[in-house]
């Protein structure tokens, strides 16, 4: 029924930095901006038990205390947070068109402009070792939690570029750095696999697999396995770092918005502006370079300056 219909200014889809900083600034410019947050409330953010490379914290914080603060803050300027997961989208493409989004499943909305900031996942082994002690030793991201491993010993999974530049990344911090590679040669470009092969504190194990991550609430190491021998050995590490790729959350725009091979948004020169009129992407949905807390706030800050002004050019 059409009076069951909600009326929008601005739909915020994601609740990471990006989205949350879209809300501070769309909700000050007076868009009145309501958030549905999807099930990861605060999105990767909260996985990650220190931060401290966010700017405004001299003594860091840990990923939900930061998540919250974003979350209060967007809310003293009178954003709406809600939780809930958006299941469908029916985008306008016409300037000054009304965007129609389902949440729930059930929950019918019309929005002026839409700002997605659903984020990316990043991927991992699945072991059941693995995924009990992230945040406890097991990471996705070196260049958010490698400083924590200053002079000690780690491994990298992974044979891409991401693997090897995150390898080498680690290896100027810490005593040690082996890089697991899962078939007898890298991914990586040469350019990148020259960088390895250079770096004295970097080993690469190559067809081998982690077995197991070793530890109760923080790693003590891995038990690896030869894939092609069988031969398993134990490695003492204190970190462990996954890369083999994130997969952005836009599974739900396919056929809709723009995206690359790997399905990330397309936003439009150096604007947040998506191939539709009044839907703008921010955040990790829109950058597979950086996928940083602080570079996803500025993107976030962004799309609510380009969502007001494609609201003012209409008036």
């Amino acid at each position: 029924m059409p009076d069951t219909i909600e009326k929008i200014k601005c739909l915020i889809v994601g609740s990471g930095p990006a989205g949350y900083t879209a809300a501070i600034y769309a909700s000050r410019a007076e868009l009145h901006p309501v958030v549905y947050t999807g099930m990861q409330m605060g999105g990767q953010l909260t996985t990650t038990t220190e931060v401290d490379n966010f700017p405004g914290y001299p003594d860091g914080t840990d990923g939900n205390a930061m998540m919250e603060d974003l979350k209060k803050q967007a809310e003293r300027f009178g954003t709406e947070v809600r939780f809930g997961v958006v299941t469908a989208v029916e985008f306008s493409k016409e300037v000054g068109g009304i965007h129609k989004v389902t949440v729930d499943g059930s929950k019918q909305i019309e929005a002026e402009t839409v700002i997605v900031s659903t984020g990316a996942t990043a991927k991992y082994l699945g072991l059941e070792s693995e995924q009990r002690l992230i945040g406890g030793g097991v990471s996705a991201c070196a260049t958010c939690d490698g400083f924590f491993y200053k002079g000690q010993d780690v491994i990298v999974v992974g044979a891409g570029d991401t693997a090897a530049e995150e390898a080498t990344y680690l290896s100027n911090i810490c005593k040690s750095v082996t890089l697991l590679v899962r078939k007898d040669y890298m991914r990586a470009s040469k350019a990148m696999q020259a960088r390895v092969e250079k770096t004295p504190n970097l080993i690469v194990m190559f067809n081998s697999e982690i077995d197991e991550v070793l530890g109760e609430s923080v790693v003590e190491g891995v038990r690896v396995k030869n894939n092609q021998t069988g031969d398993t050995q134990v490695i003492e590490v204190t970190g462990v770092f996954i890369a083999i790729g994130h997969k952005p959350n836009t599974d739900l725009f396919k056929g809709v918005l723009d995206m690359d091979d790997t399905g990330y948004l397309i936003t439009k020169g150096k604007s947040t502006k998506t191939n539709l009129p009044g839907v703008f992407a921010c955040g990790d949905v829109q950058d597979k370079e950086y996928r940083q807390a602080v570079t996803a706030a500025g993107t976030g800050c962004m799309a609510a300056l380009d969502s007001e002004r494609y609201l003012g050019a209409l008036e």
